[in-house]
């Protein structure tokens, strides 16, 4: 990796099969990785993010902040009915495209999907919307989010961006129907 360039992890829910690492008693993830933040939810996933590297080698959102954070995807994955999804982490000189290559990553699931792809180090947001979830997000709720998680983002709140961004973006989608 070039200086300079960041590297991120998409969150989801529930990791597919090998991905979720075992928890101990103490809520702790066994075999725990350098460089990692994980924790365990009250639904019982794993809220995890990976080291972002740049000068001062720091983990990207503390435990708390990885809680609000998957706190605010599961609640508007359920309230919609749809998978939203994060990327926080360089996304390149073609960023729409990289988003767009992300969503793919979700296999199945990408129809029903929403990623919101945040670069703060390129200062760029991309949401990207599946073949059945744009149906409920357009690009002006898009673009409403954005502009809210741009206000938090320029406030130097990172976490409270994206935990906004992502209830304009269920507000907008609607209750599942």
């Amino acid at each position: 990796m070039a200086p300079g360039e960041t590297k991120g992890e998409l969150a989801r829910p529930q990791a597919g099969p090998g991905e979720t690492p075992s928890i101990t008693g103490a809520g702790l993830a066994e075999e725990a990785v350098s460089g990692h933040s994980r924790i365990p939810t009250a639904s019982g996933r794993i809220s995890e993010a990976t080291e972002i590297v740049d000068e001062d080698e720091k983990v990207p959102f503390s435990s708390s902040q990885l809680a609000r954070i998957d706190e605010a995807l599961t609640r508007t994955s359920a309230e919609t009915g749809l998978l939203f999804t994060l990327w926080v982490g360089a996304l390149g000189a073609r960023t729409r495209e990289r988003a767009e290559e992300l969503h793919a990553t979700l296999g199945d699931s990408a129809a029903d999907a929403v990623l919101v792809a945040v670069s703060p180090g390129e200062r760029v947001v991309e949401v990207v919307t599946g073949e059945e979830s744009v149906r409920r997000i357009d690009d002006h709720g898009a673009k409403i989010a954005v502009g809210s998680m741009v206000s938090r983002f320029t406030e130097g709140d990172l976490v409270g961006g994206i935990v906004e961004g992502l209830r304009v973006l269920g507000d907008h989608a609607g209750s599942k129907h």
